[in-house]
């Protein structure tokens, strides 16, 4: 028996929201698991790009063992029902960019746990599946959207449980996600965050999240505005990624053009909009990283409301 499964790229943070805000896009990757019948063979793990996918060079230090994530997250929930996994062949298929702010490891450990969970029959609910991809990627903010799918804000409390909830993202705004052609790992995104903040910085994040909230739940734009600024996470960043802060400026007078965010970690950066230019935006990105010699793909894309979709087994 094999089971494949189809899971949307996230972008998490989304400004203020640090660890807690993620939204899935529509771009995928599919996952089939499949219990082999030669004993003894282990685990064969199997990366395959799509088309002109500009991460193929760096697939050759993507573990394929037991040391991989998505491994280790199918191992993870086989132990939660007193089992150890079978002989298994993991075959990835990819569209999400590596090591872009786009959410690839959550996309794999939420597929594996899907398709692992079919597997064996569905024991574990979504609440389940949540804690365990959670426990993988220490946080639930990209696990969440790729689960649920749409815009989701997400808390793992101190008891371990964790907490979601949906909202509407407007359908008006538009998602300009724009993807440089270098990487940048999460462990040194994450290296050079302060250990401690300010007390006026977390106040400031507090008030613009809040202020987040309410803009997409009254779809205000000029609130959506103000509240799309954070200083926890990248004013630190901005120094890894050239062209960002140059990116971010350009768009600071424009009306329309609601808010850049970076992506995650980064390097990937959002330009959310509405009713504005997109060519525009798209020409002001491109223009920017090519003075600095960068190549980019930019998509303008609407949220993907659907999350991970078994789509055979």
């Amino acid at each position: 028996m094999k089971v494949t499964v189809k899971v949307p790229a996230t972008s998490a943070n989304l400004g203020p929201g640090f660890d807690c805000l993620g939204l899935a896009l529509p771009i995928y990757n599919t996952l089939t698991i499949e219990e082999t019948v030669l004993p003894g063979t282990g685990v064969e793990i199997n990366l395959m790009s799509e088309g002109d996918n500009i991460d193929e060079m760096i697939f050759d230090n993507v573990p394929k063992d037991e040391n991989s994530i998505v491994y280790k997250a199918v191992e993870m929930l086989y132990n939660s029902i007193g089992q150890e996994p079978s002989e298994l062949r993991i075959n990835i298929q990819s569209q999400i960019p590596i090591t872009r702010g786009l959410g690839s490891s959550a996309s794999v450990v939420v597929g594996g746990l899907i398709a692992a969970n079919k597997l064996l029959g569905s024991p574990a609910d979504t609440t389940a599946l949540l804690s365990i991809a959670t426990e993988v990627e220490g946080h639930p903010d990209n696990v969440a959207p790729a689960i649920l799918g749409g815009f989701v804000m997400s808390s793992r409390e101190d008891d371990g449980s964790i907490i979601t909830e949906k909202l509407n993202w407007p359908e008006e705004w538009d998602i300009t996600v724009c993807i440089p052609d270098f990487e940048l790992s999460t462990n040194i995104a994450r290296s050079v965050l302060p250990e401690s903040v300010p007390l006026q910085d977390a106040v400031f994040n507090a008030k613009h999240l809040a202020m987040l909230i309410q803009a997409i739940n009254t779809k205000d734009v000029k609130l959506m505005k103000n509240a799309l600024h954070d200083r926890l996470h990248q004013p630190y960043r901005e120094k890894l990624i050239p062209g960002m802060k140059e990116i971010m400026e350009a768009f600071i007078h424009e009306d329309n053009v609601i808010g850049t965010v970076l992506s995650g970690a980064g390097p990937s950066i959002l330009v959310i909009s509405h009713k504005y230019d997109l060519d525009k935006i798209k020409s002001t990105v491109r223009s920017i990283w090519e003075s600095l010699s960068i190549k980019s793909d930019i998509r303008t894309l609407k949220i993907e409301n659907n999350g991970a979709e078994i789509i055979e087994g």
